[in-house]
């Protein structure tokens, strides 16, 4: 799979978590059906993970060598990742809130739900910007051209 098809398939699975936990009822700020909430939250944790594969296969990281446990994905986000704070921050509270929290846990309150949902779409969002921002710097690397430093702060672009 291309970086960019993994970054469509964790928006399909983000969308499809969404879609899942419509489907329980809300009363009081909770939602009243775990199995619905259960099923979303291993689905959006999915989606997480996916848009993070994409980048790792972008750098070079093979499909069988895709982490396979969280502490797999921290040591790659701290490896591969420039923007690993505001990731790193994100992933933790995706991993704590939707994977041990709802998942597991059976944590059914609303607002912690959305807030690590919102989180999801964040991490998806990162990979993203950075993903075109690879393919951007791709582009200005094309052979035949040089770039001259006119000043500190400009480059002029040559051709050959």
């Amino acid at each position: 799979m291309v970086a960019l098809e993994y970054i469509s398939e964790a928006n399909r699975y983000l969308i499809n978590a969404k879609e899942t936990l419509l489907k329980s009822p809300i009363e009081y700020e909770r939602y009243t059906d775990p199995k619905y909430v259960s099923e979303a939250a291993g689905i959006g944790y999915l989606a997480a993970l996916k848009a993070i594969n994409g980048y790792l296969v972008e750098k070079g990281v093979s499909s069988s060598n895709l982490p396979s446990s969280i502490e797999g994905y921290w040591d790659a986000v701290n490896k591969y990742i420039p923007i690993n704070g505001r990731l790193h921050a994100s992933l933790s509270i995706v991993y704590k809130i939707i994977h041990i929290g709802a998942y597991y846990r059976e944590l059914d309150s609303v607002v912690a739900i959305k807030e690590g949902f919102a989180h999801i779409k964040k991490i998806i969002e990162m990979m993203e910007q950075l993903l075109s921002k690879s393919n951007t710097q791709k582009r200005l690397k094309e052979s035949g051209v040089r770039y001259k430093r006119v000043n500190k702060s400009k480059k002029t672009k040559i051709l050959n």
